[in-house]
């Protein structure tokens, strides 16, 4: 018997956004349970969120959305239920409605540990990790690594004022380099992470020596165009493990999904092949 019930809707919001995947991610979803329901693309520019927010929280249309550059700091302050990990960040990316509050988390973590999860199980088996670029995406990777416990995190910029910022904002467990530390800053690290835009869609890329990294390192990416970066090349040819960006953004949309949608998603091959597909067809 076909469900009456109003269908479900949220969306992703952003500027631009005309490239963003996560309506298929969501869609896979909702088919996949069987779910009325729908999750739109929303474009809308800076001057036009603080309008949209308002609307999202009168007009009952919205369980709730994701937001993307450039609105995640914008989306956190006009949210009236930040949590911890959105009021740490100083942005949010997943919003939801309840009680008649828009509420607000940070989702990017999440994706970034729930990717190494599953595919470098042990990863966090390291007390020292090597994070390169301190922009606007370090900052949700660096509290999510400090917070699964990795003691002693070295972030690691051509700017190193940046890099001072993420100290100052997470704690005495992060220390600010400037970029010619970075060989001696990888002695003993069990985890690098690239988190510049170094290596993607024709970005320039540097030549790095991995081999201070213990053993059994971990290498990864948080870009995912192309899948296997330079840099990814770089650290498997000398004998790293490593992990592509593309699981970060199947595992940030999980939660929001769970939100939305009330039922837990699966990240697995599937969708990790679907994503990959239209990734090629977008070439």
């Amino acid at each position: 018997m076909a469900d009456s019930r109003e269908t479900l809707r949220a969306f992703v919001v952003g500027h631009p956004i005309s490239h963003s995947r996560s309506p298929l991610i969501h869609a896979h979803w909702l088919r996949g349970f069987g779910i009325d329901g729908e999750y739109i693309a929303i474009d809308r520019s800076e001057a036009e969120f603080t309008h949209f927010i308002e609307e999202l929280k009168t007009s009952g249309r919205w369980r709730g959305g994701n937001v993307t550059i450039p609105h995640k700091e914008a989306a956190f302050k006009l949210a009236d239920r930040p949590d911890d990990l959105a009021e740490e960040l100083g942005a949010a990316n997943t919003l939801w409605l309840e009680d008649g509050l828009l509420h607000a988390t940070n989702t990017d973590g999440h994706g970034f540990t729930a990717n190494l999860d599953q595919r470098a199980q042990g990863w966090d088996k390291t007390d020292r990790a090597v994070v390169l670029g301190a922009g606007g995406a370090s900052r949700s990777i660096v509290q999510a690594i400090r917070n699964r416990g990795i003691g002693e995190i070295h972030v690691v910029n051509r700017t190193v004022e940046r890099a001072r910022e993420l100290a100052d904002r997470f704690g005495q467990q992060v220390h600010a380099h400037a970029m010619s530390a970075l060989p001696e800053v990888m002695k003993g690290a069990g985890l690098f992470i690239n988190t510049t835009s170094l290596g993607m869609k024709g970005e320039g890329s540097i030549s790095i020596d991995f081999s201070p990294l213990v053993e059994n390192a971990v290498v990864t990416d948080i870009v995912y165009v192309p899948l296997k970066t330079p840099m990814l090349l770089m650290a498997e040819q000398q004998g790293k493990r490593i992990v592509d960006g593309l699981g970060m953004l199947l595992h940030q949309a999980a939660p929001g999904f769970a939100r939305w949608f009330g039922r837990q998603p699966t990240v697995d091959d599937t969708l990790r092949q679907m994503i990959i597909e239209d990734m090629e067809r977008s070439k």
